[in-house]
């Protein structure tokens, strides 16, 4: 069994005051504007970048066309002026009045992806915005080549950037910022790398030792259930589900104890979703191996909580199984008593995520928690409401609202939606407390939400995230976002931890 984190997840990045004579490439931020592209920051820099090098980099750069628009990239021989830079990438930022975290991240990702080959980068982009930049560059530079042989693994010119150094005015400069922000930034790939491992190599049980060998390693409290224990337990959701398979399910509880105020975090581990007896359509099913994205955040944030010795409690309670059709399976019209004793008529097996999930959130629950947040790649529905990018926020209203703009605050783009009374009597079913799925497909993904919040306590502060679409990217690169595995919405979940110990 090997680690997640026994390889390298992105490039080593560190502080710098100058501009060593080693530098591969030089990248610095262009705004544009009706008089042509600034170099910005504009004078943070002044002795690395003085108004003569300034001023011969932007003739450089108007002379081959460079605007400053968005994720523009313009490389250009370094001037004489910057002495042992071999070339000037100058990366767009847009318009100045427009010009937030969030771009600063986007520009940074784009050029780490150009950047492939190179061994050594400085960047003043973090005159701008020193996290933002450390995070766009580490998560820019991310790939996934465990499964690629000798035929088609990366050529040297084509690594990753090895080494980012980030401008800094002062030695004592941004130490806590960087650290904060490398560290987000290894949770995000550690997510990516779980939801990019096939599900040949990542099935529940293997999922299951991977997150309690990283767990361990950092010194956390891991329970884990096999199928047995599930069965003793009576999970009949994540049994039901995991039931079609060869290879059984599991469930999983990571604790990290750093405070009395406590958030339970739930995620759907689906390792690969077939839809089961209501099987899939062929086409595009490989993209199924992104069904355990919920959990691997929820995995990795845990993690990340630790590390930043947040000072609360935090636990992870994952249930993994893999949705299989077999003689084995269940069946469209089975019933199964939930942990905790509610019993659904599963109408529809595709509708598996919601399942597990409610055996794992009635767990989850027995700990008392004051919020409990559970993320799942759980409705087609979200991308037809939402699109790919936008996740799905319901819940308890206030807490709700509180997640969905923290998401939007750190660039993940949660949207809050509602959970209109009159869906849930299309739950109701003829021979048991609850159906899995409402008999018509309006409200989607709001309808998943309503058969959750039946399993979440009143007194808890509760938000669910669908994240369908943005969890995984099954286009082109975009910013600091590669095809595949996205790591969506770890970065969410840690500003929401941190908002909550802040309290």
């Amino acid at each position: 069994m090997t680690a997640v984190a026994d390889r390298s997840l992105g490039p080593e990045l560190a502080r710098t005051e100058t501009i060593g004579a080693d530098t591969d490439v030089l990248v610095i931020g262009l705004t544009s504007s009706e008089n042509g592209p600034s170099i910005v920051p504009e004078d943070l820099f002044g002795d690395v970048l003085n108004a003569e090098v300034r001023a011969e980099l932007l003739d450089q750069l108007g002379a081959v066309g460079a605007k400053g628009k968005a994720e523009e990239l313009t490389r250009i021989p370094a001037p004489a002026g910057l002495d042992g830079v071999s070339s000037v990438l100058a990366i767009g930022l847009g318009a100045a009045d427009k010009l937030d975290p969030e771009q600063i991240r986007r520009s940074a990702g784009v050029a780490a992806r150009a950047l492939s080959g190179t061994e050594l980068v400085v960047t003043t982009l973090s005159g701008l915005d020193l996290g933002a930049a450390a995070e766009g560059f580490y998560l820019g530079a991310y790939s996934f080549t465990p499964f690629r042989s000798d035929k088609s693994a990366p050529k040297p010119d084509e690594q990753p950037v090895a080494r980012v150094e980030l401008l800094v005015p002062d030695p004592g400069f941004g130490e806590e910022t960087l650290f904060h922000a490398q560290v987000t930034a290894e949770a995000v790939a550690t997510a990516r790398d779980f939801v990019n491992t096939p599900p040949s190599h990542l099935f529940p049980a293997e999922f299951a030792a991977r997150a309690q060998e990283l767990a361990e390693a950092a010194g956390l409290t891991v329970e884990l259930l096999d199928e047995k224990a599930l069965e003793a337990g009576g999970y009949g959701g994540v049994l039901g589900v995991g039931k079609g398979s060869s290879r059984p399910p599991r469930l999983i509880r990571i604790t990290y104890a750093g405070g009395t105020k406590k958030v339970a975090l739930v995620g759907k581990g689906i390792t690969f979703d077939t839809g089961g007896i209501s099987i899939k359509p062929a086409q595009n099913m490989e993209n199924m191996t992104s069904d355990m994205a919920g959990a691997a955040a929820v995995i990795a944030t845990t993690l990340l909580a630790a590390r930043l010795s947040l000072p609360i409690t935090v636990t992870a309670t994952v249930p993994m199984a893999e949705n299989m059709p077999s003689a084995t399976a269940q069946r469209p019209g089975d019933v199964l008593t939930q942990y905790g004793g509610t019993t659904v008529e599963v109408l529809n097996t595709d509708a598996e995520g919601r399942l597990i999930l409610a055996d794992a959130i009635v767990r989850a629950s027995e700990d008392e928690p004051d919020y409990l947040i559970d993320v799942a790649t759980l409705t087609g529905a979200q991308m037809v409401a939402l699109g790919t990018r936008t996740p799905g926020v319901m819940g308890t209203d206030d807490f709700r609202d509180r997640v969905a703009r923290i998401s939007r605050d750190v660039g993940e783009n949660g949207w809050a939606m509602p959970l209109p009374s009159e869906l849930r009597a299309d739950l109701n079913s003829k021979i048991a407390d609850l159906a899995n799925v409402a008999p018509h497909r309006w409200g989607g993904m709001l309808s998943a939400a309503l058969f959750l919040k039946e399993f979440v306590p009143e007194n808890v502060q509760w938000a669910h995230l669908d994240v369908a679409g943005p969890a995984y990217n099954t286009g082109g690169p975009f910013g600091y976002i590669g095809k595949g595995g996205t790591g969506v919405p770890v970065r969410t979940l840690i500003a929401v931890l941190e908002s909550i110990a802040a309290e």
